[in-house]
């Protein structure tokens, strides 16, 4: 009988990016504690999404956030699949994500927990980090 006394640290990491993946897949959708952000450069390239034109621009930027998977080893050495690189409509932006406790006071105990995590992801433009 094998007995385990502390998770092993990749499947902890597997477990973190299956939770990024999977929050960022349903975009623009974030459920339970978790949270997007666009930053004010964002907004001002989407412009009104109440208006059609703007709409589809939300649209389509959280679709190119949804499908991203240009995932290496040079942009995600930890494994956490946390951010992300792109061009959009020729400007340099960015997602990340970052990690919360429950309350978003401060930093998530164990992101691996989806219980005891608030994921929030941000959307800027590079020039705006």
């Amino acid at each position: 009988m094998t007995i385990q006394t502390a998770e092993q640290p990749q499947s902890k990491v597997a477990k973190i990016a299956a939770l990024n993946d999977a929050m960022r897949r349903a975009l623009p959708q974030a459920a339970g504690h978790n949270q997007v952000i666009v930053t004010a450069g964002i907004d001002a390239m989407i412009g009104d999404a109440a208006k059609w034109s703007g709409y589809r621009r939300q649209a389509a930027i959280m679709r190119e956030v949804r499908q991203f998977d240009a995932f290496d080893s040079d942009n995600d050495p930890e494994g956490y699949r946390d951010l992300g690189l792109f061009t959009w409509e020729g400007v340099s932006c960015m997602w990340k994500i970052d990690y919360y406790d429950a309350a978003l006071k401060d930093g998530s105990p164990d992101p691996a927990d989806p219980d005891r995590t608030a994921r929030v992801l941000t959307i800027l433009r590079t020039d705006e980090f």
